[in-house]
């Protein structure tokens, strides 16, 4: 396979790997012609606090590359401290710990011996757990000896988000700096995973998905449909509904070829996603969820 092509796939397979899970699980406003903001988060607990980690496998389930696993995806949420302590004194209030959530994508198995291609991405984002926005992210991206590192900071009172990126292996480059407008509180690739677990699903509507990265805001539609079967899973067989999302194309977070996504996602109070399918001009990338483990919250004791 030509040099080439291997580029694009991994670079390809590692977006599409990243923003397929997140995809399925963030739904912003609804489509409308004048505005388009995050509607607020509901007042249901939040199914992956205090502590939540999600296992997922990426394999190519056509073309030429059938049958190979290509990568592990690990999704974590936490919130170490209890948030609304009061301050001793004056009575007032702290502003709530934000939630710390992480990702992590790394190549393994048979994709990189044969091919001799590596990609290894972590990304750390902090959301304002009440109205749920993110707040700052940071990121590092290898792929072979290519390595970046980013940061990005929300400021949503000034509207804006500022994104910088450096090499590690070039310290004496300038930073590239790229600031966009923000229209309202926005979501970037890691906190998306988690927004639209807190709101309901309801199959038919159809919404506009608002995602900052790398420094542009992207506007993803997508709509929800009814599955009338079950889907075997890790977690048994689950009642879910799927998420298609318009991923690709001009504007979109892929620009080039042309593909679908599906996304399944567990249609109860945890809506966890245990299924997407992205389907490309290069293949068809299966990522199914492997495991889960939870912490569940404590109750309070009368």
């Amino acid at each position: 396979m030509p040099r080439s092509i291997l580029s694009k796939i991994t670079a390809a397979t590692a977006t599409a790997l990243l923003f397929a899970l997140v995809l399925s699980s963030v739904v912003l406003a609804k489509d409308t012609p004048k505005e388009r903001t995050q509607p607020p988060r509901t007042t249901a607990p939040m199914p992956f606090v205090p502590s939540e980690e999600l296992v997922y496998e990426g394999e190519f389930t056509r073309a030429i590359l059938r049958g190979i696993n290509i990568a592990e995806l690990r999704f974590k949420a936490q919130r170490s401290t209890p948030s609304g302590l009061t301050v001793e004194g004056d009575g007032q209030t702290q502003a709530p710990a934000p939630l710390v959530l992480t990702t992590d994508v790394i190549s393994k198995g048979f994709f990189s011996k044969l091919f001799g291609v590596t990609f290894k991405f972590h990304a750390e984002s902090q959301v304002e757990p009440n109205d749920f926005y993110a707040m700052r992210t940071t990121k590092k991206d290898e792929q072979g000896k290519r390595v970046r590192t980013s940061e990005a900071v929300f400021d949503t009172e000034a509207g804006k988000v500022e994104y910088t990126e450096r090499d590690p292996n070039n310290t004496q480059a300038a930073p590239r700096v790229i600031t966009a407008a923000l229209s309202g509180p926005t979501q970037d690739i890691v906190s998306a995973i988690y927004f639209l677990r807190t709101q309901p699903l309801t199959p038919g509507q159809t919404f506009n998905i608002a995602i900052s990265d790398s420094g542009r805001v992207f506007q993803v539609p997508a709509t929800i449909v009814a599955e009338k079967k079950k889907m075997k899973s890790v977690l048994g067989k689950v009642e879910v509904v799927r998420v298609e999302v318009e991923l690709f194309g001009p504007g979109r977070p892929v620009e080039e070829g042309k593909g679908k996504m599906f996304i399944w996602v567990t249609s109860d109070e945890r809506h966890v996603p245990i299924k997407a399918r992205l389907s490309h001009d290069m293949g068809q990338l299966d990522i199914t969820l492997k495991s889960i483990q939870r912490e569940e919250p404590m109750v309070a004791q009368r």
